[in-house]
């Protein structure tokens, strides 16, 4: 057995591992004892009993602060996975002792959160009311490194083919439609055939310039011949998104089922534009091989259940594949 090896299986200690999360969170020594309930010294001394097991510098001190050098975001990455398995397995046992039904955590995307996910998670406290849900809204870019550590049990929204990996599950539920939204009121609201040149010089709120659905938008605007909006916000947020539509009477580019929802609150309008734009389905993204709690299969089965029920617009994809294979555990795929 190496001695690293060795280290991680034997010698680091619960409390090693909160020490280097914490530095990696505050990048300095005094904020990470502060954090801990311990003194500057007693941090620093920790610090150099872990740097000697593993005979690495791990952290860089500098009057700056303290950085993690290549070896220190290893071992930090390995710290924050084992923490996570001890918080989720800590809240099971504790959930089964008090009769509770557990806790999962789930990111989620903007096209899923309103309509999808929160069908799915009213299912689920029908059956089981004190289960806890978890959320966190944002995009792959930044939930994908958060579903790899452990910090998220699944993820739901855009299965975007340029993050299939070998390490991840995906499971498509359904294909979303996207359409352009205006605010209740707004004057292209009641335009019989608003054009994309009706378009270009309004505000918008737009998905980030990475998400596919930003970039095939741009692409709409090109293909009638027009450079695309110039007065933009850009957010994964959906609260965001739909603060700025009210506040500065922007448009917006939303997933159909979404859109639907709140014009039927009368929020916003859905513009009588056509946009041939093909995405990703709507799904799961798991990771493969990951024990999952009995909270979180719960609340995959009501995905899937409130997926079958989605909008009319948000046909359930049958003959399109995901970009990588469904599996789940102990079950034969529908």
């Amino acid at each position: 057995m190496s001695k690293i090896d060795r280290v991680m299986r034997s010698n680091l200690k619960l409390r090693h591992l909160q020490l280097l999360v914490a530095l990696d969170q505050f990048r300095h020594l005094g904020r990470a004892a502060e954090f801990l309930a311990l003194t500057q010294p007693a941090v620093s001394k920790t610090l150099a009993e872990i740097e000697r097991l593993f005979e690495l510098d791990l952290f860089v001190r500098s009057t700056r602060g303290t950085e993690p050098t290549a070896y220190g975001l290893a071992v930090v990455r390995f710290a924050r996975s084992v923490l996570s398995d001890y918080e989720r397995t800590r809240d099971e046992i504790a959930a089964v002792a008090s009769g509770a039904a557990g806790r999962t955590s789930v990111g989620a995307m903007v096209v899923a959160t309103p309509v999808l996910l929160a069908r799915a998670v009213a299912l689920l406290k029908a059956r089981s009311a004190q289960t806890t849900v978890a959320i966190e809204e944002g995009d792959l870019t930044r939930l994908l490194p958060r579903l790899r550590v452990g910090e998220l049990d699944l993820f739901v929204g855009r299965l975007e083919p340029g993050y299939a990996a070998p390490d991840l599950e995906m499971e498509a539920l359904y294909e979303e439609p996207m359409c352009i939204v205006a605010p209740a009121g707004h004057g292209l609201a009641g335009k019989t055939r608003p054009r994309w040149a009706d378009l270009v010089g309004e505000p918008w709120v737009m998905p980030p310039p990475w998400a596919s659905s930003r970039i095939k938008l741009n692409q709409q605007f090109y293909k009638n011949g027009l450079n695309p909006p110039a007065d933009i916000i850009e957010s994964a947020s959906f609260l965001v998104t739909l603060n700025f539509m009210q506040q500065r009477r922007a448009l917006g580019f939303w997933a159909r089922s979404v859109a639907l929802h709140f014009e039927r609150q009368g929020l916003v309008k859905v513009l009588k534009i056509a946009v041939g734009i093909e995405l990703p389905p709507v799904g799961l993204i798991t990771m493969r091989g990951r024990l999952r709690t009995p909270a979180s299969e719960q609340l995959m089965a009501c995905l899937r259940e409130a997926a079958l029920t989605n909008s009319a617009t948000s046909a359930p994809t049958a003959a399109r594949s995901a970009p990588a294979p469904a599996r789940r555990s102990g079950r034969s795929p529908r």
